[in-house]
């Protein structure tokens, strides 16, 4: 009879699924979160090189407020997948494009981004754009390994760095 019960294979399949499934639903909930964080990523920098176009070009200093352009163009480029809210930036005008170690990123003691300011610079000017994003993580295994100091969000940082166009430059059109 106990040589009997062994030879029994019905329901073996749902006794190894069963094993197997809970590692298996938590490795498609890390893979999923981690395309969202990667597309968080891709978007934070694709609105900060949107938003950079408006002081490469001179467009945000030759309108009224250049932060207000700025955040604007910013948050409208980021607003389908991030909380603009959370969005922090800086933008400082260079010396030229040589020393990068003299502006350092700097973070208080919660992880926000400590802004040195917002200067959008004039005509040739090498600006140095930074956005930080922090991304909340969900899944407890993930955010323990991909994590910050706060055990619960990953920063992500877009950096751009460019010289601003000769965007004061009037146009002479002459009579034919």
């Amino acid at each position: 009879m106990v040589k009997k019960w062994f030879k029994h294979e019905d329901g073996a399949t749902a006794v190894e699924f069963a094993m197997i499934a809970m590692p298996f639903i938590y490795l498609m909930i890390g893979i999923i979160e981690m395309s969202l964080m990667f597309v968080a990523s891709s978007t934070l920098d694709s609105a900060t090189g949107q938003a950079s176009r408006l002081i490469r070009t001179g467009q945000a200093q030759q309108g009224g407020d250049p932060e207000t352009a700025f955040k604007d163009a910013l948050c409208d480029s980021a607003s389908t997948f991030l909380k603009c809210s959370d969005i922090q930036y800086e933008v400082i005008r260079m010396d030229g494009f040589s020393d990068f170690s003299s502006y350092p990123m700097t973070y208080d003691e919660n992880g926000n981004l400590q802004s040195q300011g917002f200067d959008a610079g004039s005509v040739d000017d090498v600006i140095l754009i930074r956005a930080v994003y922090k991304y909340p993580l969900i899944t407890p295994l993930i955010s323990k390994f991909m994590s910050g100091s706060d055990g619960k969000t990953r920063t992500l940082v877009s950096t751009i760095v460019l010289e601003t166009e000769p965007y004061d430059v009037e146009l002479v059109v002459d009579d034919l």
